[in-house]
């Protein structure tokens, strides 16, 4: 139970960190950076967020039992 716990908070803290990023640290950096790589840095966050909410996800699944095996990353993140 305590790990559920622990992955639910993460999940808070991941969501504060992109709301934070987004609104306070992006209008800082969006004037330095020309419009073909501010897109580009913008989808790679958006890619990165992605793919440790759906960690995150498995590990909440994992705890409860449910063990879910994700393609290509299993050895890569144990």
């Amino acid at each position: 139970m305590g790990s559920v716990i622990g992955l639910m908070f993460l999940l808070i803290v991941l969501g504060v960190l992109w709301w934070a990023i987004h609104t306070k640290l992006w209008p800082l950096i969006s004037p330095y950076v020309e419009e073909p790589f501010r897109t580009g840095l913008y989808i790679l966050g958006i890619f990165l967020l992605v793919f440790v909410v759906l960690y995150v996800i498995a590990q909440i699944l994992g705890a409860v039992g449910i063990h879910v095996a994700i393609p290509g990353f299993s050895g890569l993140l144990r």
